[in-house]
Order: C-alpha cells, then structure tokens, then sequence
C-alpha cells in the first residue's frame, strides 16, 4: 500500500507542478505586454513617405514605378539631372504640367505631362520623393512650391 500511495503522491505533484508552470506563463503574458517602440520620423522622411504614395498614384503610369520613365516618350527621373539642375522648372511642371521640349540626361523629350491637380503640399511631397530617392538635393518646401506661379 505505501507504493500505490506513493505512486499516486508522485503523481499529484507531477501534475500540480505542470499545472501551475502553464499557468504561471499565461499570466505573465497576459499581465505584462511587450512595450512597442514608436519611431519617429523627420519632417522630411515623413514628407518623403507621403510623396512615395502620390508617385503611386499619378507618377508610375509614366515614369514607371523604378522612376525610369520610357525612353523617347518619358524622361526619366531616376535619375534625372533637370530635377537637381532646373528646381523651379520641375515644379513648376509637377504643379501645372508640361508640353513642349526638354532635355533630360542629355536626351530629348517633346511630349505632354498633363496637370495631376495636385495641392501644394502634395507636390513638396512628390519632389521631397523623387528628389531624395533618386537623386540628391535640398529638401523642397511649401513656400518654394506657393512661389512658383502659371
């Protein structure tokens, strides 16, 4: 009789002890949430994040989604050295749209950009985007685009 009662024993606190790690876990989950690290972005890159969803949705039909363009219909804007070069210029076509000849990393364009009707802030946005992922520059502000007039 004391083996079957000490088998038993063993076996209470086998199960007591399996019993009460799980439950212990479980708790600590529970009560004890994993803190997340909020990441704060600059000014720019936040600028940048927002002009990378207007490209989306007006740009990539043209100069495609790697900013490439097509050769001979749309220049390219990756890179693009009438981005960097002739900054009112480029605004001023993000702004308005474009017709008539440009040239481009030494090659020639002649096609129609159509106004998107873009605000003013999106078009700081989409040149902060393209200026800062494919090329480099000063960053584009909100006065510098108000400034730019048809």
């Amino acid at each position: 009789m004391k083996k079957n009662n000490m088998k038993y024993i063993i076996t209470l606190l086998a199960l007591v002890v399996l019993t009460s790690c799980g439950d212990s876990k479980k708790e600590t989950k529970a009560t004890t949430p994993i803190p997340k690290k909020e990441i704060k972005k600059t000014p720019l890159e936040a600028s940048v994040a927002r002009g990378r969803e207007i490209y989306r949705e007006n740009c990539v039909t043209c100069h495609m989604t790697s900013g490439k363009g097509v050769p001979g219909a749309f220049p390219p804007l990756n890179p693009s050295n009438w981005l960097t070069e002739k900054r009112t210029e480029s605004i001023h076509a993000v702004k308005y749209g474009l017709k008539g000849p440009i040239e481009v990393n030494g090659q020639s364009y002649d096609n129609i950009m159509l106004s998107l009707g873009l605000e003013n802030d999106e078009v700081v946005d989409v040149m902060n985007y393209t200026i800062q992922t494919w090329n480099s520059g000063d960053i584009v502000t909100l006065e510098e685009v108000e400034a730019v007039e048809k």
